[in-house]
């Protein structure tokens, strides 16, 4: 249901991002650089972490959605400029966890500054969990390193899931937007944890097929 909404939305998104990209390469003569645009849409979600510790809910939304978009961005600009490596997805892949520790420490934090402290709770397993659905399947990707597998085709392999990154930041959005973050980080937390041993299985299930 949710990757129904969510997959027409990511295609407008990335259509949008293309023509952003065009732009800021022309306007900056190629100055800019995806690298850049990572680094900025991290430091950035330091400021909504701040919203959300000010109680600045709206605003932080409308800030996640800005920079959360820098994730879509930077990846067009490296295929717009040619700068697609893999040392480029290290930096995207890291980030985004980044963003999730600092988002979820924040709304920890809310939690307990307004009478939700157990809710807290869901914040620690929110960032558990989020950490572990990308830990395995890097692990995943790793382990089929011997095979004649490629590195496009293996990260597809282990993207299914629910709850995947951008729609964990979606759903947070509309918490923000609705003013129920306690009541979201617990979503994100129960519905993440299934989509870890989601994937979970099916690596170890995919795995131990190669290895027959």
């Amino acid at each position: 249901m949710i990757n129904e909404i969510i997959d027409p939305i990511r295609k407008q998104v990335r259509s949008v991002m293309k023509k952003i990209a065009r732009a800021t390469h022309l306007i900056s003569r190629g100055k800019v650089t995806p690298n850049m645009v990572t680094i900025v849409g991290l430091l950035m979600h330091l400021l909504i972490a701040y919203f959300i510790v000010q109680s600045q809910l709206t605003a932080a939304a409308v800030t996640l959605i800005i920079f959360g978009l820098f994730d879509t961005l930077d990846g067009e600009l490296a295929r717009l400029q040619g700068k697609e490596s893999l040392a480029g997805m290290v930096l995207d892949a890291s980030t985004d966890r980044m963003k999730e520790v600092i988002l979820y420490a924040s709304l920890a934090y809310w939690c307990i500054h307004h009478n939700y402290s157990g809710y807290a709770v869901w914040a620690v397993i929110a960032v558990g969990s989020s950490l572990c659905i990308s830990y395995i399947k890097a692990k995943g990707e790793s382990a089929l390193n011997d095979t004649n597998i490629s590195a496009q085709i293996k990260n597809k392999m282990f993207a299914d899931g629910l709850m995947r990154f951008e729609i964990r930041m979606f759903i947070l959005v509309l918490g923000l937007l609705f003013n129920v973050p306690a009541q979201t980080i617990a979503i994100i937390a129960i519905i993440s944890t299934l989509t870890a041993i989601q994937r979970l299985v099916k690596v170890v299930m995919t795995v131990a097929q190669h290895e027959k």
